[in-house]
């Protein structure tokens, strides 16, 4: 460091006042610096000494809680299981009515709890505004019921009621309601006006219940255990607040029926999502995790029955996750699928190729990068062998060049080889018996284990 110097030409005080040297403080001063200096001194060696303030000066403003998505489902447009026998599920759902002067009670589970919640409601696929005239959270006491002392009102904006346009999405203010790691809860939806068709998520193997008039506040579940539905409507997101620091990052999987959970036992959670999540807090590492799985989806192509292609869609799950910071993805079976005649689910579907399906991933990959995402592509299990024809030879073949491109191309940044995880040794073009669900196509409980448990953790 350059010492600083008096310039020669600047005048010395010295020399312009030589007769004047340093003054001494008169007493009254040395006095008052003395108490001072003091009472300084005792103020920052006592603890109990409070922070300066200037008067007048707002009050330090409260940490903002980080929110986690804890649980999520993709949304897709009304739809009749009848528009594909195929690909019914045996169970009713109730989109293309939708609702009316009535209470719809849905149960989801949670990945990771927190100390405050918020809910996400989506209108994406209605055809008029929705009308919420009130809703109501709390803690699930299996099936309908609801925990006595913990339900809770929601609110939107410090109204107990919401109009949310259609096309557009709504968000519930926090509510206090502390949960835990995998705990359920109920979501309780009030209309008073007829809805038209209900934008929902098709596939669910919970159970969601529906009653005439208001029983938004209801405890029991004898006024919901008449009328029930495996799929969810509106709902589509939770999110717990923790503090700043200490909130988890979150999971995505996205994809197809293998994702969204075809084939598991119903009510049971033993999707592969639910199980890795398991596995994450069993290991003492928990993280949120969503599931943007629709089953029927295809990477390349939309469909009246089953929602947007995966190119599309992708990119409005990515945003909507909140502390997003991996993504698994498994697509391109259902583009490979026989087409049927008559099949409307599956009109005006160009042949897909390898080449084609690999772009489609690409742009995927792309996507998940420009927002700092990891990507962990899943690489597609048998499709043969299935209880009625679902694939031909020549897509059993850019099945596997996917799947070669999948673990060797390094373009994901990790790779769930589920093709490998779940294949017979003895018969390759098939899923391991133990593995199977009783549609021969899909995984079993077991088999979504098994998944779940070929994870490479530190990839995540």
């Amino acid at each position: 460091m350059r010492r600083w110097r008096r310039h020669p030409s600047a005048p010395d005080p010295a020399r312009r006042h030589p007769h004047r040297g340093v003054r001494p403080l008169p007493a009254a001063a040395v006095s008052v610096l003395a108490t001072a200096l003091a009472v300084a001194l005792t103020g920052a060696c006592s603890p109990a000494t409070p922070a300066l303030r200037t008067e007048g000066a707002p009050p330090p403003a409260p940490r903002t809680p980080q929110w986690t998505a804890s649980w999520g489902a993709a949304m897709q447009q009304a739809t009749d299981d009848t528009d594909n026998a195929d690909s019914a599920d045996g169970t009713d759902n109730w989109s293309r009515e939708g609702f009316r002067d009535e209470t719809l009670r849905q149960v989801i589970r949670l990945s990771v709890g927190g100390p405050s919640l918020r809910l996400r409601f989506s209108n994406a696929y209605g055809t008029r505004p929705l009308h919420l005239a009130g809703a109501t959270v709390a803690r699930s006491d299996g099936a309908a019921k609801a925990r006595p002392d913990t339900l809770r009102t929601l609110t939107f904006d410090h109204a107990r009621s919401v109009t949310v346009p259609t096309g557009r999405s709504t968000v519930t203010d926090p509510v206090a309601l502390p949960t835990a790691n995998l705990e359920k809860l109920t979501v309780t939806l009030r209309f008073t006006t007829p809805t038209g068709p209900a934008t929902m998520h098709r596939f669910t193997t919970a159970t969601t219940y529906r009653a005439p008039g208001d029983r938004s506040h209801s405890l029991a579940t004898d006024a919901f255990d008449q009328r029930a539905s495996h799929a969810w409507y509106y709902l589509t997101a939770a999110e717990v607040g923790g503090a700043t620091a200490g909130s988890p990052s979150s999971l995505m999987v996205f994809g197809d029926s293998l994702m969204d959970g075809v084939g598991t036992s119903p009510g049971t959670d033993d999707r592969f999502s639910d199980k890795l999540v398991e596995r994450l807090i069993a290991t003492g590492r928990p993280k949120g995790l969503t599931n943007a799985g629709l089953a029927g989806d295809q990477l390349l192509h939309d469909s009246p029955c089953f929602g947007e292609k995966g190119t599309d869609r992708f990119v409005r799950e990515l945003q909507s996750r909140a502390r997003l910071r991996t993504v698994f993805v498994h697509l391109g079976a259902n583009d490979l699928s026989l087409l049927r005649d008559g099949d409307a689910c599956g009109r005006d579907r160009a042949p897909a190729t390898a080449r084609r399906l690999i772009d489609g991933h690409r742009a995927l990959i792309r996507e998940a990068h420009a927002r700092g995402i990891k990507a962990i592509g899943v690489t597609i299990p048998p499709l043969t062998g299935a209880v009625f024809p679902f694939i031909t030879p020549a897509g059993d073949t850019v099945r596997r060049q996917l799947n070669d491109w999948i673990r060797t191309s390094h373009s994901y940044d990790g790779v769930l080889d589920a093709d490998r995880a779940l294949t017979d040794p003895q018969h390759p073009d098939r899923i391991r018996p133990g593995y199977v669900s009783q549609d021969g196509l899909h995984p079993s409980d077991a088999g979504y284990l098994a998944m779940a448990s070929a994870v490479d953790l530190s990839t995540l």
